[in-house]
């Protein structure tokens, strides 16, 4: 019976029209020859990248019976380990014709079974070569994923929308030449630093966007924290997740949350909030920014800045963070870079500049964020951060990010631009 059920699921996929969904800005191959891994936090999307994939290999002209697709959220598919191979049969019984090495494999949710990594491993060494694998909370970890298939796949970042991308989920067309599109963007530009980028609730209401976040980061906390390090004390992990996202953009101190927990006669290791700081990073719902030192240990123990994974998550769970705009234009910049897979520290010498980047041991680039200009106090300031990380690593050029200003600035022969948030979202600053 489970047989027949799985080849009525697998020619239900092939039969129905796929879902139309538009194009996010992850590039994945499609003959790598690896197991392609999407990771990434809680309701990014992974699913819509896998149906944009299956429609590029359709567009390309590959035969629909040759891709396999199946979502083990659907609860008609209660496989146990030793049942994975009635999806095998069920394949080459229903199409016999086909050469299953040639055929693609896209399994969403797979976590959702026992022992799936030697399911996978034994498909890619016997069957084909051709696998996409999405997966979610503590039992999919990129970490883990590379352990369990042991060299044989490649991971794919999944974060919610770019800015890029909301624009296109809202049909607004961008010309960074017409004002009109301009005021368009800008005014979009203002909504999705306040509500972020998770994708199912970019077009709700506030009062239903912010239940809906708060849901996801309940389920963050519960199913993917809790249920993977047997936490006894959720509350207490609650407390501290909650001040580690109130510290966004700012130098976070675990001793100080830690002497808070004491001072609240709450008995909790300080070692052990320091593996709740390492589990935060794992579901991607926030990440640390190392201070940029010359020594590797130095860069390793040193000071740390945490960034959560998306704007709106962080002002839904009781943090009003975009009434300070400044903060919320950083925390932006921040996930701009990290999306495109940059090597981004923080300084901090006589002076503090935002972000630095490094290719390989150069740095390549330096930039501040600021919301404003306008204060001549606030300028020189921002300025003199970003001369002394300029003059540390022998750069003439810097950037920085505001809300409105674009300005050309010179100061010690160091050629500064002035940029508006929009405009370095979309085009890098060039234009």
């Amino acid at each position: 019976m489970k047989k027949d059920l799985l080849k009525s699921i697998i020619r239900d996929f092939h039969v129905e029209p796929l879902p139309e969904l538009f194009d996010r800005d992850v590039e994945v191959p499609l003959t790598s020859g690896k197991i392609i891994s999407l990771v990434g936090v809680r309701r990014s999307g992974k699913t819509s990248v896998l149906f944009n994939l299956v429609g590029k290999l359709k567009k390309s002209g590959v035969d629909i019976r040759k891709v396999l697709y199946l979502n083990f959220e659907d609860e008609r598919l209660d496989l146990k380990t030793g049942e994975l191979d009635l999806i095998l049969q069920a394949y080459r019984e229903l199409y016999p014709d086909l050469n299953l090495k040639e055929c693609h494999f896209f399994f969403d949710e797979i976590q959702n079974i026992e022992n799936w990594e030697k399911f996978i491993r034994r498909v890619y060494d016997s069957t084909t070569k051709n696998i996409f694998i999405t997966g979610s909370n503590s039992r999919f970890l990129s970490s883990d994923i590379a352990t369990s298939l042991r060299g044989r796949t490649l991971s794919y970042e999944v974060f919610p929308l770019s800015f890029g991308e909301y624009l296109r989920f809202n049909n607004i067309v961008v010309d960074l030449r017409s004002s009109r599109s301009v005021a368009k963007i800008n005014n979009s530009l203002h909504k999705y630093l306040d509500s972020g980028g998770f994708p199912e609730v970019v077009n709700y209401d506030e009062k239903l966007r912010e239940k809906t976040l708060q849901e996801y980061f309940n389920v963050m906390i519960y199913r993917d924290l809790v249920e993977r390090y047997d936490i006894r004390n959720a509350a207490v992990l609650k407390f501290f997740i909650k001040r580690v996202l109130a510290s966004s953009t700012k130098q976070l101190s675990v001793n100080t949350i830690y002497n808070e927990l004491k001072s609240s006669g709450l008995k909790m290791g300080k070692n052990l909030l320091y593996e709740y700081l390492d589990a935060c990073q794992s579901i991607y719902l926030a990440f640390i920014l190392k201070k940029h030192a010359h020594k590797f240990v130095s860069r390793e123990l040193g000071e740390r800045k945490v960034y959560c994974v998306d704007n709106g998550l962080l002002n839904a769970v009781n943090f009003r963070f975009s009434d300070d705009r400044g903060k919320a234009i950083e925390q932006i910049v921040f996930l701009e870079l990290r999306k495109k897979g940059r090597e981004i520290y923080f300084y901090r010498e006589r002076y503090e500049c935002d972000f630095i980047t490094r290719d390989g041991n150069r740095v390549s680039e330096v930039i501040q964020v600021s919301h404003t200009l306008a204060d001549e106090k606030t300028k020189r300031r921002e300025l003199r951060g970003i001369v002394d990380a300029c003059k540390e690593f022998g750069l003439r050029q810097a950037t920085i990010i505001t809300s409105e200003t674009r300005e050309d600035i010179e100061v010690e022969k160091i050629k500064i631009r002035a940029v508006p948030l929009y405009l370095w979202l979309l085009s890098d600053g060039q234009q």
